[in-house]
């Protein structure tokens, strides 16, 4: 397993029904349909760090779904460590940091406890935890930064601390990938700074693999080794220093209309002459 890569899609595509109803979920083939993802192939080696950049409604958050098994893929294919995402989010292999976080903050537990719930939900609803268990959760809390929270109920935290004990949950059954969607909404350039601090020392100390979604290009540049630029297709994917102006101007070529009026297409994209994006992806 250890050949394989972290993450691997192979042309992989994906739709939602436009019929009344048919936008919530299952991928079906019907006559008008919205294309959410199309020919999307991308590697992430293991051990790597990879920022996904585009624009909202590009397409990020049905490709993390896809990658987390909550979808099912319309055409192509999805493999995690070599296994369906399914079977290794089943094995724990998998930490997600979702958008919206959902804690049960009126319920009578502590940090810690929030922490380390799906440590244990393995061991079964009387089991106590090991010394193991114990150790690594205290690990994560020290690394996040959470030590002088973490018996106080989770219900007194700040946005900001409930960011990171969510984080720590999830990391708390070691998993191999960290995905986190859009992690920095609403925070300041210097707490995007110390977040991608805090996030290249988990990398670092727990030797992740990280994949993380954003529409803010500060965010994807100091969090990753390497970016994916999505909009529906792959428009690149490379270091930051492979990033240009045309490239940045199709991803958000929406975005950008939307205020200054429509955008020629010698204005928003001459890398992509010939049908690709000059990193051996189609377009």
């Amino acid at each position: 397993m250890s050949d394989q890569p972290a993450i691997l899609t192979e042309n992989l595509c994906y739709r939602y029904a436009s019929t009344p109803g048919g936008g919530g979920g299952d991928s079906v083939s019907v006559s008008s349909p919205d294309d959410v993802l199309s020919n999307i192939t991308l590697r992430v080696e293991v051990g790597e760090k990879l920022g996904i950049l585009g624009p909202n409604g590009g397409g990020k958050s049905t490709l993390l779904k896809l990658v987390l098994g909550l979808l099912r893929t319309d055409r192509g294919s999805v493999r995690i460590f070599g296994m369906t995402p399914e079977r290794a989010t089943a094995e724990g292999l998998v930490g997600y940091l979702p958008q919206r976080i959902e804690a049960a903050l009126d319920a009578p537990l502590s940090v810690r406890q929030v922490i380390a719930m799906p440590a244990m939900l393995p061991l079964g609803p009387l089991a106590h935890p090991g010394a193991d268990v114990c150790a690594h959760i205290d690990r994560i809390i020290g690394l996040l930064e959470l030590d002088g929270l973490a018996d106080r109920p989770v219900a007194a935290l700040s946005g900001g601390q409930l960011q990171r004990a969510m984080i720590a949950r999830a990391l708390s059954r070691r998993p191999r990938l960290l995905i986190l969607d859009e992690p920095t909404v609403g925070i300041d350039v210097r707490g995007q700074q110390r977040f991608a601090e805090m996030l290249n020392r988990l990398h670092k100390e727990l030797s992740l693999t990280v994949l993380l979604v954003s529409h803010e290009l500060r965010t994807v540049v100091a969090g990753s080794d390497r970016i994916a630029c999505l909009a529906r297709t792959m428009h690149f994917h490379g270091s930051a220093a492979g990033l240009t102006p045309q490239i940045l101007g199709q991803v958000f070529r929406h975005d950008v209309e939307a205020v200054v009026g429509p955008v020629t297409a010698g204005e928003a994209g001459a890398d992509r002459a010939g049908g690709t994006c000059g990193c051996g992806h189609e377009h």
